[in-house]
């Protein structure tokens, strides 16, 4: 009985062995990603500004503030199983940045997704374009409506989820934008689309089923 007992065990181990190495090999490392340089970078210099505050324009409590945005940022690229993810749930059609890992230029194409959808884990919703007249929480003041299109930027691995505030109208992220572009910023493409345009447009994203 013993020895049946220590031959089960192995090889429901030999089992899991099995069923488990595909998703270890299918696990992106985010680590070796621009973006992970990047915000390593970012965060050196935002040290070098916390330690030399006399030399800053920003207040201690506004370095606070962006070094902790900046560590969420890492640990996200750390510890995240998947590429970026944008779910929609602002009730109207969402224009977002997507890409296939190692296959398409980052940032450049520009895709539609309906509401309630989510994009395709195996491809990387890059940030979400954010059409004139749009109100965004944390990127335009007092709740006003943005004078110019804007492409926000989320790290490889946030799970971003876009809301329509129902009392406002304004759109609602659950994590802050690791950048914010205006047209000839980037080489990202940011037309000049009205929201009508985007609701006008067919939902292409590659999305989950």
């Amino acid at each position: 009985m013993k020895l049946f007992k220590t031959a089960l065990v192995a090889l429901v181990l030999l089992v899991n062995l099995i069923i488990a190495q595909p998703s270890w090999a299918d696990r992106p490392d985010l680590t070796t990603t621009p973006d992970y340089i990047e915000v390593n970078q970012v965060i050196n210099n935002v040290l070098q500004l916390k330690n030399t505050p006399e030399q800053s324009q920003y207040t201690p409590e506004q370095i606070e503030q962006e070094l902790g945005e900046l560590k969420l940022q890492k640990y996200i690229l750390e510890t995240a199983s998947s590429w970026a993810q944008c779910r929609n749930e602002t009730g109207k059609t969402l224009a977002i940045y997507a890409h296939k890992p190692k296959k398409v230029a980052q940032g450049n194409t520009l895709y539609f997704l309906g509401n309630g959808q989510i994009t395709e884990n195996e491809w990387d919703c890059d940030g979400v374009y954010l059409p004139i007249g749009t109100k965004v929480a944390g990127i335009a003041a007092d709740g006003q409506a943005l004078t110019e299109p804007l492409a926000i930027k989320i790290v490889d691995g946030t799970q971003l989820i876009a809301k329509t505030n129902p009392q406002t109208g304004t759109i609602e992220f659950n994590v802050n934008p690791a950048r914010v572009f205006k047209a000839g910023e980037s080489n990202w493409s940011i037309p000049n689309l009205s929201q009508a345009d985007i609701d006008a447009a067919i939902p292409n994203a590659p999305i989950e089923d």
